[in-house]
Formats: structure tokens, C-alpha cells, sequence
């Protein structure tokens, strides 16, 4: 039965919806209308689902039908972009892809794209560039670069967003702190001793998120300590000047340890990042790749919301 489903069909299938005719879409295709109502309709008789209710003025799409469409139209799309930047493979056509990326972001999610980019486009070169988030998004606004890899949260309609990572948001203490010899943090110790942060210009949207989320736990703390780079943070925690909120992954100083906060689940999350009208051939390939890869359904970020006493954390240290 399934078999009856040719890509052929997904097509019609995909055309029909988007123009919400049989006529229409037979024009789009270069079809007979009548050919395409019978193709449709030996389709739908075969697979035993109607797709399609006819009216004089159009079609109207099942509820069962709406699956088939939603299939169909990614499929036709996936197809489209596949073919398209193979062809620009072949013909020697696809550009460098210029990537930014924070120094927040760990460098196992950064050789992944780079073996990832291989992988799906041998022989063509990535350059990248590093900065602070603030940076690469004006960059990418001023199309210097294609696409970036930075520490959510990102917002605007005009990125595409992916999540490619995640990984949980503990305190980075030093190793002779009485407060290593505890298995987690309580919010009012940590209270009175956070002071080290990430220069709230660099990422100002993560930086107001995460005071907001340290309220809710009824922390307001003392940003004495401005860091710009995962090193500078580490020394100012062995200097004394106070602790820090760091991603578990970080690779930690030997006289550095980690705690979790007790009772919450804060994550730092990383994504690939790219403006919706960006052209370079390959992104619509990477972004498929990523979600394959995280099983994940939209390229659109929603942020994390608080949900009981589990908070997401969507920012990178």
C-alpha cells in the first residue's frame, strides 16, 4: 500500500496544497487538470485516506490529509535544496562558508560542524571567525559571515536558529573552598558569593535572562567581576574574587572545582545560527543535518520557560 506513494505524488500532493487548487496546481506542474485530479484520486483510493475534500472554489485538506501535505511539502523541499547544493558541489560553486563563534562555545561542537560540513561537502573551505555574540550577530547582519555558533538565547525573526547543544549550568568554585566539600550548592550560599560574570555587552540578551532567572530563586547579585573569556573567569575564581556559573564541559584548572545548584536544572545551550535570508548553499543542508541529528522538529527557537523546579538555563556561562 505504501509503495503506491511515489515521489511523483508528493509533489502533486505538495503543489495542490500551496496553491489550493487543481487547476493551479496542474499549471505549476505543466499537467492536464484531469490527469491530476485521477492521479490524486487513485492515490487517495489505494492508500485509503482522502487528502483532499473538492469544492467548486478549491480543496480543503483533511485532518488525516494534513499529515501527507506537511510530509510532502518538506520532502519536496528537502529535495529542492539537496539537489541544488549538490550541483553547486559539482560545479565547483559553493563558496567558503565563514563561520563566527563565541569562545563560550566548546571546541568538541565546533570540530562537529567542521566534520559534519566535510562529511556533506568535501573539498570545500570553512574559515572561522571568533568574537563575542554581540559582534558575530552584527556581522552576520552586515553578511561578513554566513553563519555563526554562539550560546543561546537568540532572538529576532530574522535568525534562523538550530540547537546543537546542551549541557548543565554548575558553580565553578575553587578546589580548597569549604564549598567543595559539598555534593551541590544552596541558593543562598550561592548568594553571597556570586560576583564573576560574562561582560554583560557581549551578550546582553543572556545576560538579562540570567538575572532574571537568579531572581526567581531569589538570588540578586553583586556583578563586581566582568570576564570575556572562559580563562578570565577561572582566574578570577582562583584569585578569590568570588564564583561563577559555568558549562559542566568546560575543561576545569585542577585547582577549580564544579557544583551543581541545589534544586534547580539550569542547561547552557549552544545553536548554529544563521539569518533567514542568508544564501550560501549550504545552510539548508547543515540546518537538516542538525535536526536529524537532535531529532529536533523546527529550526526556530522558542526559549525555555520555568516549569516547576526544573529551569532551563538557555546561555552559555
Amino acid at each position: 500500500m505504501f509503495d503506491l506513494v511515489e515521489f511523483r505524488h508528493l509533489k502533486y500532493i505538495a503543489a495542490i496544497a500551496e496553491t489550493g487548487n487543481f487547476t493551479r496546481a496542474a499549471e505549476r506542474l505543466f499537467l492536464a487538470q484531469p490527469s491530476l485530479s485521477k492521479q490524486i484520486k487513485d492515490l487517495e483510493d489505494g492508500i485509503g485516506i482522502q487528502i483532499f475534500v473538492r469544492h467548486h472554489d478549491g480543496v480543503r485538506i483533511t485532518a488525516a490529509g494534513q499529515m501527507i501535505v506537511a510530509y510532502a511539502i518538506e520532502a519536496v523541499k528537502a529535495r529542492n535544496e539537496i539537489i541544488q547544493a549538490a550541483r553547486a558541489v559539482h560545479c565547483g560553486e559553493i563558496p567558503p562558508l565563514r563561520i563566527g563563534f563565541s569562545c563560550f562555545v566548546q571546541q568538541d561542537v565546533l570540530r562537529s560542524l567542521s566534520d559534519a560540513y566535510a562529511s556533506l561537502f568535501p573539498g570545500c573551505p570553512m574559515q572561522y571567525s571568533g568574537g563575542d555574540p554581540a559582534q558575530i550577530l552584527r556581522r552576520m547582519e552586515e553578511k561578513s559571515l554566513d553563519a555563526a555558533v554562539l550560546p543561546l538565547p537568540i532572538s529576532g525573526e530574522q535568525w534562523t536558529v538550530e540547537p546543537v547543544a546542551s549541557a548543565p549550568l554548575v558553580v565553578c568554585i575553587r578546589a580548597d573552598d569549604p564549598l567543595a566539600q559539598q555534593t551541590e550548592v544552596q541558593p543562598s550560599e550561592l548568594a553571597k558569593r556570586l560576583k564573576i560574570f560574562r561582560s554583560p555587552d557581549a551578550h546582553p540578551e543572556a545576560h538579562a535572562r540570567l538575572m532574571e532567572m537568579l531572581g526567581e530563586i531569589g538570588i540578586t547579585p553583586e556583578v563586581s567581576c566582568l570576564a570575556t573569556t572562559p580563562a578570565d573567569i577561572q582566574w578570577m575564581v582562583q584569585s578569590g574574587s568570588g564564583v561563577a556559573l559555568i558549562d559542566q564541559k568546560t575543561p576545569l584548572d585542577p585547582s577549580l572545582a564544579m557544583r551543581p545548584i541545589a534544586n534547580v536544572n539550569w542547561t547552557a545551550e549552544t545553536a548554529f545560527v544563521h539569518p533567514v535570508s542568508a544564501e550560501h548553499p549550504a545552510l539548508p543542508v547543515l540546518i537538516r543535518h542538525f535536526r536529524k541529528a537532535n531529532g529536533s522538529k523546527s529550526a526556530k527557537h522558542t526559549p525555555h520557560r520555568k516549569h516547576g523546579n526544573d529551569l532551563q538555563m538557555t546561555l552559555l556561562a
